[in-house]
């Protein structure tokens, strides 16, 4: 007897039931998401090619793909990438997820560096590398420094590097924030940037199981109240930063007017940013000018 054949209408219709009786709160971005990682169409040309039958490679690629989901693991892990800005960026487990707010402090960036001829920025807690890559891919002069601990994460950086063509103006290093960053560029960076771990200890067990069961601890745990990793950017980005550099960072929705606080105390301009669903997000203060002799 011969083997159903499968189009792409019968695989979506199938695969939005299935992921639907197993939670999944957007099955059919995760149906077309995943057809569009199996078969190499677009979202676009899925519904133009709805009757186009699947090859058997094409069904057993799928199959693999709607498997793994189920069981729970992200939608960004199964394909293995993420859109982000004018990119798409490599991701895989162990590596942090890029969200679309983080989007909004790459833009907080590049309006601080749209006058730098060639601007350096330092990228810490780099994860994906979404924010060094962007920044490098629209402003044509930028130098960026990226750093992290994880060692997976600076090696999924530099393949995002690569793939977006600018590695040579990307430098991802392995290391605790500043400390793997060569000493002569203290004192010259125009931008420190981070999407530092900022969800307060007590909030993990909280977090969706999709969150809490694939993606990096380190990534997201920021201490009691969740400023902890923002506090020693703040305190020794002062040391690193040219005069009038930028310090911006991502941090927990609810912490950003005390962080705010605490920029005041060191940094000027200090400013807040709301995110693209309207929550204060970013927020970002300049260092003074030189002393004159």
């Amino acid at each position: 007897m011969a083997e159903r054949v499968w189009t792409v209408k019968d695989a979506l219709e199938w695969t939005v039931e299935f992921l639907g009786r197993k939670a999944d709160e957007h099955p059919r971005r995760s149906a077309e998401w995943l057809l569009s990682a199996a078969t190499g169409l677009s979202r676009v040309e899925l519904y133009a090619l709805y009757d186009r039958p699947l090859t058997p490679d094409e069904r057993e690629r799928y199959r693999t793909l709607v498997g793994k989901r189920a069981e729970g693991m992200p939608l960004q892990y199964v394909t293995g990438e993420m859109p982000f800005r004018h990119l798409v960026m490599h991701v895989e487990p162990g590596v942090f997820i890029p969200r679309p707010e983080t989007e909004v402090l790459v833009d907080v960036v590049l309006e601080h560096i749209s006058d730098i001829t060639a601007p350096l920025v330092a990228d810490l807690c780099t994860g994906s590398g979404c924010v060094a890559v962007s920044v490098a891919h629209e402003h044509p002069g930028a130098t960026v420094w990226a750093t992290d601990v994880d060692e997976r994460a600076v090696e999924a950086a530099r393949r995002n590097a690569l793939h977006a063509k600018v590695a040579d103006r990307v430098q991802v290093v392995h290391g605790d924030l500043f400390d793997p960053l060569p000493a002569h560029l203290r004192g010259r960076f125009d931008v420190v940037v981070s999407n530092p771990p900022y969800i307060p200890s007590a909030d993990l067990p909280d977090l969706p199981p999709e969150v809490l069961g694939f993606e990096p601890g380190e990534a997201l745990d920021g201490g009691s109240d969740g400023l902890d990793v923002f506090r020693r950017i703040a305190q020794e980005s002062q040391g690193w930063l040219a005069p009038r550099g930028l310090v911006a960072l991502e941090l927990d929705s609810r912490r950003v007017a005390e962080a705010a606080a605490v920029l005041g105390t060191s940094y000027s301009c200090v400013m807040v940013r709301k995110d693209l669903t309207g929550r204060e997000r970013i927020v970002y203060g300049q260092k003074g000018e030189a002393m004159q002799p």
